[in-house]
């Protein structure tokens, strides 16, 4: 495949890429412009609502001058000056990670994989760039340099995971080929001390984070699945219709992977709010008025019975992670003395397994709209900080259970070098 072909089949997927996430919102969109308006009114103002919700889903914050019958409708304080919407409905640009994932993929087997992914990147920044300048009228005022660089990054580091996963079927090559020369040389030894305990620790945190996300995903799927009925119900005193009420499940569904990321603080005890000065913790749920969206309905209402014992969660998986991979990890690190082993890794996957959730919490907050809507979510910091104590000492805990000493002539082995 020549040079000219891959840069053409580079940039052929990433107009697939932006176009799927972009028709998601732009599709039901225009069929409500056909159907409920009867094609009577301009398209372009529908376009924008899709060009905006495309740009907030990969976080781009959104500047609201709202006029006076539209503040007046919402009936919120402080709805009448200009805000910030920050917050980003996760769901969009999870489907364009994934989604660049796979044209990762596609684009390493081709003969010239560097000059693909420019091409890619390239096409996919001057699409970015065209959406936010098409989208900055009326109201909603995108901002230009995160509309043109965020959803580019996302797309970039959806394509390098795609490229750094193994393909399934990868040809093995002839023994008799040699094998070719490393592109990059680390500094440092891969294979040192310092560089199997950090390995090792941020497996421990990012596994035990990937515990508590799963968790946190089962639990928001039986809230909904429990509180159907009072869904339904929200659902019916909207009034939206049948395509209104298609486009509210499809906004839902893209804010699902922030309501995840929220039950997680929830799990690890700071919990969220939605709003300020309300609170949903494993400690009671205290609300103010909410935003008309049905899937609400799946709060926990009141102090849930025995609500604490969701703090047990991110403590049971460091545990069991630590407890089940102690006998490798002694292994792999036999020349370090069993304590200073397992608080270094304790520790270091407290401090991994934190940064992660907290920001994880980081990127599902944000504001949503004026007045008490400015705080949305869970607070970054607290979240990471108590995240990694909890993950840090059960670590500990459980890499400490059953750890055995290892063999004297290790000891020995090391006097004799000191000499």
């Amino acid at each position: 495949m020549n040079r000219p072909f891959t840069a053409l089949f580079a940039a052929f997927e990433a107009v697939l890429v932006a176009g799927i996430g972009l028709g998601v919102l732009l599709a039901p969109l225009t069929a409500v412009w056909a159907f409920t308006y009867g094609l009577r009114i301009d398209w372009l103002a529908f376009y924008r609502i899709a060009a905006d919700g495309w740009l907030l889903g990969h976080g781009v914050d959104l500047t609201v001058v709202p006029d006076a019958g539209t503040a007046a409708a919402t009936g919120l304080p402080g709805a009448a000056s200009p805000f910030d919407v920050t917050i980003a409905a996760l769901g969009l640009g999870l489907l364009t990670l994934l989604l660049s994932a796979r044209a990762g993929r596609r684009l390493r087997g081709l003969e010239h994989p560097g000059i693909a992914a420019i091409s890619a990147a390239g096409v996919f920044a001057v699409l970015s760039c065209i959406v936010v300048l098409s989208a900055a009228a009326g109201a909603v005022t995108p901002s230009w340099w995160q509309g043109i660089l965020l959803p580019t990054a996302v797309f970039v580091l959806g394509m390098a995971l795609g490229a750094a996963l193994p393909q399934r079927d990868a040809v093995v090559e002839s023994p008799r080929v040699a094998p070719e020369a490393p592109l990059l040389t680390l500094p440092f030894d891969p294979h040192g001390r310092a560089a199997v305990l950090i390995a090792w620790s941020v497996r421990v945190g990012a596994g035990s984070a990937a515990a508590v996300l799963a968790v946190s995903a089962v639990t928001v799927a039986g809230l909904l699945a429990v509180n159907y009925a009072t869904i339904v119900t929200l659902y019916e005193s909207v009034q939206t219709g049948g395509l209104g009420g298609g486009i509210v499940t499809i906004g839902q569904l893209l804010l699902l992977p922030n309501l995840v990321a929220w039950a997680a603080a929830w799990l690890i005890g700071p919990g969220f709010a939605i709003g300020a000065g309300s609170s949903v913790s494993p400690l009671g749920t205290v609300l103010g008025p909410l935003p008309s969206l049905p899937i609400f309905g799946a709060l926990p209402a009141g102090a849930p019975a025995f609500g604490y014992l969701g703090i047990a969660i991110p403590v049971i998986a460091a545990f069991l992670l630590g407890a089940l991979l102690r006998r490798r990890i002694s292994a792999d690190l036999a020349s370090i003395r069993p304590v200073i082993m397992v608080l270094a890794i304790g520790s270091g996957s407290g401090l991994a397994g934190g940064i992660l959730l907290g920001l994880v919490a980081w990127i599902a907050g944000g504001s949503a709209g004026p007045g008490r809507l400015v705080q949305v979510g869970s607070d970054p910091m607290l979240v990471g900080l108590t995240a990694a104590m909890e993950i840090g000492v059960a670590a500990i805990l459980g890499l400490a259970t059953g750890l055995r000493r290892p063999p004297v002539r290790v000891y020995e082995d090391e006097r004799l070098a000191a000499r």
